[in-house]
This record gives C-alpha cells, structure tokens and sequence, in this order.
C-alpha cells in the first residue's frame, strides 16, 4: 500500500515536518534558553560599575604612597637607633669594633704566622706597620696580634684532647667538657694574673687585654703539635715536639732583634722603645721581669695541658 497518496489523501504532512515547524516556529518554546545577550550585558554593567572605581585607584595610590614612605623612613629611623643603642652596650663589654680587627685575617697570614711560631729564630723584621697612628690588619702585617689563631687553636685542642682520649679508651662528652673548661679556666687566670701584675708594678703600657688574650693564645698551637706528635710517634716525640714548640714560644714573647717595637717584650717596655734605648733602672727591670714571666708561664701551661693526654 502507497503511504503517500493515503497521508495526502487523509490531509497529513509527516512527522519530520511537524517536528521542523514546531521547531522554527516564532511562539514555539526552545529546550535552552540563550542568555549570550545577558551575559554580556551583565559584563557592561559591571565594567561601567567599576569603571569610576578604577578612575579613583590612582589618585588613592598618590594619597597613600606619601603615608608608606613616611612609614618606611620611621621604621628604619628606629631600627637604626635601636642598632646603635645595642652596639654603645655591647661596646661596653664586648668591644667589637676592635674585634674586627683581630680577625682581619687571610689564608697567607695563618700560614706565615704558624710556621714564624713554630720557628721564629730566623725571623728578622719585628716591628708592627702603622698606618695614621693606627695598625695595619694583621692579614698585611706579619707582627701584628690576632685572635683568629688562638680561637681555632683552642678548639683544634680540644678536637685533638677528645681523639687523644679515645685512643686510651677514656673518652666521654664529660671529660671532654671538663678539658676544655679547665684550659678556657687556665687562660682567663693567666690574662688575669698578667693585668693584676701590671697594675700593681705601675707599669705604663699599651698593652691591651685583647693583646694579651691573644699573646697567651699561641701557645695553643705548639700544644697541638706535641700532643699530635705523641699520637703518631709515641711519648718520646711529644716530649722532643713540645720541648721544641715551647722554645719557640719562648723566643717569639721575649727576644728577637734588640729594638724590636710592638711585640710583647717591648709593648711592655714602650716608653724605653720610644727613646730607642733600654733605660736602667729599677722600674725597668720590674718590667723585664715580668715580660720573663710572662713568656716563662707559657711553658708550663703548655706542659701542664697535655701530659695526661699522652700514655
């Protein structure tokens, strides 16, 4: 049976075009509503909302730039006052202004200055370089004293104690501790001991307590050559390394050329350096006898550090 001829025969159009008309239909309903035209006039709306906002944005950035850098230069005024309020009080008992030059060193200096310690009898030039009236660092001045070698000596000492300790089998964080704090306590009784002499002699001297700090620091490294030589070698060559060492230290705080100016031996003897000549009398000698106890003391410490630590 023809289904054309009967659907135009019964008036009836198929379904595809009922489907098509319905569809195209200007009061047809559609399945997605478009809102492409609300979105973007949302976006105008907002855009023209913000619009006198983002206007007014450089004008409150110029307002508020003036009060930050006020700000900024306040914080700063203070901190910087606060900086140098706390350097006047640790000034006053830590000078660290003149630390800075102790430890104004290099790599060409320590070596120098180790090997002038350990064998100081060819070493000609003694006098200290001024520049202005004020020494040169010591990393340009041989002679000059610095803490840097008897800050890392006296914990190379004790690294060295500790591995001496463990070779015996006597090792332990506490006696390790308590060597250390006996040869921190040794020093500070030394220094001590040098200040209270030379007050109560009424000797006139430059000498400062950081000299002396670090003049009574270079013994450590001569106490880690015989304690490592011991180590190696056995007793013997610890008592032959540090007899060496101790000489040397002897001869590096008291003799060298005759007018020598700025080590210990005539840092002491200052007032007779500045005339050129040695000046009799009986405040001179007080004063060469204790630049002789100083430079004798540094032996026996020496000793007294490390013979327990050789078996």
């Amino acid at each position: 049976m023809d289904y054309t001829v009967t659907q135009k025969a019964l008036g009836q159009q198929p379904n595809v075009r009922l489907r098509n008309s319905s569809m195209d239909g200007s009061d047809g309903s559609q399945l997605f509503e478009d809102t492409s035209g609300c979105a973007s006039q949302t976006s105008q709306q907002r855009n023209q909302q913000s619009g006198p906002q983002a206007a007014g944005f450089p004008g409150q950035s110029m307002l508020s730039d003036p009060m930050s850098n006020l700000a900024m230069a306040y914080g700063s005024s203070l901190a910087s006052q606060g900086k140098e309020m706390m350097d006047k009080s640790l000034d006053r008992f830590i000078p660290i202004s003149k630390l800075k030059y102790y430890f104004a060193v290099d790599t060409v200096y320590v070596g120098k200055k180790l090997g002038l310690l350990v064998f100081p009898y060819m070493h000609e030039n003694w006098e200290v370089s001024y520049q202005q009236d004020t020494p040169v660092a010591p990393r340009f001045d041989l002679n000059a004293p610095d803490l840097y070698i008897p800050a890392m000596g006296f914990i190379t000492y004790v690294l060295v104690a500790g591995l001496a300790l463990g070779t015996q089998n006597r090792f332990s964080p506490e006696l390790l501790g308590v060597q250390a704090s006996s040869a921190l306590v040794w020093l500070i009784m030394e220094v001590l001991a040098v200040l209270l002499s030379l007050y109560l002699v009424t000797v006139n001297t430059d000498l400062t307590t950081i000299d002396l700090l670090a003049f009574s620091g270079y013994k450590y490294v001569g106490m880690i050559v015989g304690v490592v030589a011991g180590l190696i070698f056995g007793r013997p060559a610890y008592y032959l390394s540090l007899l060496w060492c101790c000489a040397a230290i002897f001869v590096f705080m008291t003799l060298g050329p005759y007018f020598q100016t700025r080590t210990l031996r005539l840092k002491l003897l200052s007032e007779a350096a500045a005339e050129g000549r040695l000046v009799r009398g009986a405040r001179n000698q007080l004063r060469m006898y204790l630049t002789m106890s100083i430079a004798a003391a540094q032996p026996v410490f020496m000793f007294w550090l490390t013979y327990h630590l050789i078996r």
